[in-house]
């Protein structure tokens, strides 16, 4: 097996290592790749790791049941998997989004006169992890901690929207959907995925009334400097206040911007 690395990183070449290169040090250059490239196949990555074909296909399907790497379908190239995402996520938290994302919260407030909040994706649900709460006597409450099916919510659906389909496939492997908490929420895998289009094009995602009775909300997903979902930024306000879809519609111009200056705080976060 041999130890050649031609597009080594400067890390790579200045450890000098002489000890033979194991398994793990092939599947952990292989993650490497893989985060760089955003896609490799098997003839790539034995060439670039300077092993046998099926040397490199053995690595990428362990990492690939481990949830590391994934294919959006059979022989295709290898690409970032949840478990990267999840690390990723874990990363980020490190600079915590909140932090990051308060001033526009507060800013969002202040030009709808409603409830902004800020939500991660956890599995199928959606945790509230921040929220600005509206200064009006008839408002969307603080809902920091709150958990909502996912597929139920504007941030939710915004966040799953930048999921490929083959990782939508895996967090909903049957037709059928989780139950939500009101019978407004979608019902179906295929429902899902139509609408998902319809926010990839777009660009926002709306609820009404899905979660909550009597609650509308429009959202976008902040997204990492390789264009993964890291979280939803929305807007939420009493649909009797709204009084159709469209008004609720009319405040995705704010949180679009809402997201971009996020997005900015993020590749600048001192």
């Amino acid at each position: 097996m041999s130890n050649s690395r031609p597009t080594a990183s400067p890390q790579h070449r200045s450890l000098g290592q002489a000890a033979p290169t194991t398994s793990v040090d092939n599947a952990l250059w292989l993650l490497e790749l893989i985060g760089e490239r955003q896609a490799l196949r098997v003839a790539e990555a034995a060439d670039l790791l300077g092993v046998a074909r099926s040397t490199a296909h053995r690595l990428l399907t362990a990492l690939r049941r481990r949830g590391f790497v994934m294919q959006d379908r059979p022989n295709g190239a290898y690409r970032p998997g949840p478990a990267l995402v999840e690390i990723g996520l874990a990363a980020v938290s490190r600079i915590d989004i909140r932090r990051v994302a308060r001033p526009v919260l507060e800013e969002l407030r202040e030009q709808t006169q409603e409830t902004a909040s800020l939500a991660v994706l956890e599995g199928t649900t959606i945790r509230f992890v921040d929220c600005a709460e509206s200064p009006r006597s008839v408002r969307v409450g603080n809902r920091t901690g709150v958990v909502r099916a996912a597929h139920a919510s504007a941030v939710g659906k915004a966040i799953l929207a930048g999921l490929s389909v083959a990782e939508i496939d895996r967090r909903y492997p049957h037709e059928e959907l989780p139950a939500a908490t009101t019978g407004a929420a979608l019902t179906s895998r295929t429902a899902l995925k139509a609408e998902l289009a319809e926010i990839r094009n777009q660009g926002y995602a709306l609820n009404w009334e899905e979660s909550a009775d009597g609650v509308c909300a429009v959202a976008a997903a902040l997204r990492d400097t390789v264009g993964q979902p890291l979280a939803g930024l929305g807007v939420a306000a009493p649909s009797s206040r709204m009084g159709d879809i469209e008004a609720i519609r009319d405040f995705a111009t704010h949180v679009l911007r809402g997201a971009e200056m996020v997005h900015e705080r993020l590749r600048s976060p001192h």
